[in-house]
Formats: C-alpha cells, sequence, structure tokens
C-alpha cells in the first residue's frame, strides 16, 4: 500500500503523473492520496502535518511524501523507515519529526538513480520509483544504502504556527493535544481563544480550541471559517498564554 503526502494540489498534472509512474512500477499495490494540499513550500509545517498523519499508516506500507522546494540541487533523496512503516522523500527535514518521534527510526541514502531524471519532478522520476519498489517488494539491494542519519533535521518538539487551513476554515497547529490543558488559552494574532471539546459546546460566533482527531490542537468556529473571522493562514504563530 502506498500513501501520497504532496503539496502538488490536485487540480494540477503533476500527481496523475506520479501515480501513471507507480503504475508501471507497482502496478497492484494500492495508492491513496492521503494529502496533495500540504503547505506549500513550507516544509517545517508539512513535515509536523506528516507526523500527525502517520499513525494511520500501517507496518509495511510506504508513504511517497514530497514537500521539495529545493528539488534539484544537492540535498541527498532518502528512505526512512519508522516504527514498520516507510516513506520515502527528499532529505530536507520533511521526515524529520516523525523519524525523531518513532520507537525505531533507520535512515537509508537512495544511491539508484533513472537514466532520465527532470531536474523539477524528483516526485516521479526518483521518489516514485523507489516507493513503487519498496511496496512491491523488488527493491534492488543497491538502490539505497545506510546513512548515519538526516542531514537536514527540525525540532520534533510542539511547533507553535498554524500548519493548516481545511476547507471549512478550521486552522490545525503544530500544537500536540495530549498535554492541552483544557484551562488553557492559545493567543493567535489579536485573538485569546479557549477550549471548548465539541463544537456544539462552543460559544456561538467565537472562535474556540480544541484536539482534533489527529491529535493537534486546531482552531474552529461552530458552523464558520475561524480562519476568515480571525484572520488565520499558515504560518501564523499561536502559543498558550496560560495553562
Amino acid at each position: 500500500m502506498i500513501f501520497l503526502f504532496t503539496d502538488f494540489g490536485s487540480a494540477d498534472l503533476y500527481v496523475g503523473q506520479v501515480k501513471a509512474r507507480l503504475a508501471r512500477v507497482a502496478p497492484d499495490v494500492p495508492v491513496i492520496d492521503l494529502l496533495h494540499d500540504a503547505p506549500a513550500f513550507r516544509v517545517q509545517a508539512s513535515a509536523h502535518l506528516l507526523c500527525a498523519l502517520a499513525g494511520e499508516q500501517p507496518s509495511g506500507s510506504v508513504t511517497l511524501a514530497v514537500v521539495d522546494p529545493g528539488v534539484g540541487t544537492s540535498r541527498k533523496p532518502v528512505v526512512v523507515r519508522a516504527d514498520g512503516a516507510w516513506f520515502v522523500g527528499p532529505d530536507n527535514g520533511l521526515l524529520s519529526v516523525l523519524a525523531a518521534r518513532s520507537a525505531d527510526a533507520e535512515v537509508y541514502e537512495i544511491v539508484w538513480r533513472p537514466s532520465s531524471m527532470s531536474r523539477s519532478f524528483h516526485g516521479r522520476d526518483l521518489f516514485a520509483p523507489i516507493a513503487g519498489r519498496i511496496a512491491a517488494s523488488v527493491l534492488g539491494e543497491d538502490s539505497i544504502r545506510p546513512a548515519a542519519g538526516l542531514d537536514v533535521v527540525f525540532d520534533a518538539g510542539d511547533f507553535g504556527e498554524v500548519i493548516y487551513v481545511d476547507h471549512y476554515g478550521n486552522a490545525m497547529t503544530g500544537l500536540r493535544g495530549r498535554d492541552a490543558d483544557p484551562a488553557g488559552v492559545l493567543s493567535v494574532g489579536e485573538a485569546d481563544v479557549r477550549f471548548a471539546s465539541v463544537f456544539a459546546q462552543a460559544v456561538p460566533n467565537e472562535a474556540f480550541w480544541y484536539v482534533n482527531s489527529i491529535g493537534l490542537v486546531e482552531i474552529a468556529l461552530d458552523r464558520g471559517s475561524a480562519a476568515k473571522a480571525l484572520g488565520l493562514s499558515v504560518g501564523d504563530v499561536v502559543q498558550w498564554l496560560r495553562c
């Protein structure tokens, strides 16, 4: 099983090309679109979002993860095996948070290269063939080699920014909800946001925070857009005022 996590968007031609390449390499392996509107060019935000989503991947699955503004440069292509699941992508920090938070993580550098490779689309030409071969159990032994670690590593602690805004206008943050105190007040922009456990318990027309289904602190507005109401976008700083 292959999961796709990219910032390619769903309306352009890129996802289809990646899937076409996967179909050539691993025609019998299911491909699942995890997310194609990861924060464009924002590798650190995407790293925290990917880590939160990675908990649903079964052992043995492969996630092709591409948020790669440095494509075509000297940054390494890598494979990370984390708690039994495989992740293929650039060594630019995108895979570093999930690797750091995993109980067991191994890093490999991709040394295989295709006969022809675009300088701007390694997701199709390099990462997709490797992901497909891992998923189909046909990866050559000389395609990857063990690496001491990742070159680019982000802090794996909580990330105090908005990392994703969904089409409802809910703003996910890089703060994990597992230790969040319901008495805590979250500051974002000029707003101080208080907790409600579910949408129906929120004060009408007032933004609130809650712990969403992937374990992140999220800012929402019952039957409305918190992003529009508070002027929120990816990259806005969020912090606890008191807990």
